[in-house]
Parts: structure tokens; C-alpha cells; sequence
């Protein structure tokens, strides 16, 4: 069983999305878990778009970066510039892993357009976490 960290600014919307689709294309190969390098709540937008393609994301937590301290890491992956560069000194011989995802919080319009900006960061971070999965996790057994 692996241990994958995804770390975000805020734990809101894009590293609560990837620990999403990592769960679910991980299966029982991997625990994941999310923080911030700051805690904002899990945007219920973000909730929304998941439960659209069927992945339940409504009893996730916002979490801070220093809550996982004791966790040995194999992977930890940034899902944007502001948590890659601000991000505390964390000990963790684990490979490192970034991209940075658009932020659909700051979306800006109508509810439809924002909406559609959530789910094209989340067609982004599917595509992006079943790459990883599939190269990284499914060859451990």
C-alpha cells in the first residue's frame, strides 16, 4: 500500500478533486490524503462536479499540510505553484510529483460558466491522476 500526499494553497477544490480520482483509480493500492498549505473548506462546487461523474467527495476535509507529520509519504504531488513554492519544510523521502491545475475557485461569470470551469480543472485532473496511477501505483502489487 502506497501513501500519496496532494497538496494545494487552500485543500478547497483542485487537491480535494485529485484525492477524488486518486481513490478511485487507485483502489485498495493506495491511501490518499489532501492538505493546504492553508485550510478553506471543501468547495461545494467542487463536490458538486464529482458527484456528477459519480465520486462522493462530500465527507472530505480541508486539512493543514502540519496535520500529516507523522506519515511516512511515498509520493507527494503539488496541484499548483502557490503550494509547490510557499510550501513548509516537510521531511518526507517521497517522490515529488507537480502540476499546476487552473484554480476554479477564482472563476469568474455566470453559475453555468463557473460551473464549466470547475469541470474542465476536474478533466484536467482526471486525465492527470489516472496518468499517474497507471504509472506509478499499478505496478505494486
Amino acid at each position: 500500500m502506497k501513501n500519496i500526499l496532494v497538496l494545494c494553497t487552500g485543500n478547497s477544490c483542485r487537491s480535494q478533486i485529485a484525492e477524488g480520482y486518486l481513490r478511485h483509480f487507485s483502489g485498495n493500492k493506495a491511501t490518499v490524503f489532501s492538505a493546504g498549505i492553508e485550510t478553506h473548506g471543501v468547495n461545494p462546487k467542487a463536490i458538486a462536479i464529482m458527484k456528477e461523474v459519480g465520486i462522493d467527495i462530500s465527507n472530505h476535509t480541508s486539512n493543514n499540510i502540519d496535520e500529516y507529520h507523522g506519515i511516512e509519504f511515498d509520493f507527494v504531488l503539488t496541484v499548483c505553484d502557490n503550494a509547490k513554492e510557499n510550501c513548509p519544510f516537510f521531511p518526507t523521502k517521497a517522490k515529488k510529483f507537480h502540476h499546476d491545475f487552473p484554480d476554479p475557485g477564482k472563476a469568474t461569470g455566470t453559475e453555468d460558466e463557473i460551473l464549466d470551469a470547475f469541470r474542465e480543472v476536474r478533466t484536467m485532473i482526471k486525465d492527470y491522476c489516472e496518468h499517474f496511477v497507471s504509472e506509478q501505483i499499478r505496478s505494486y502489487s
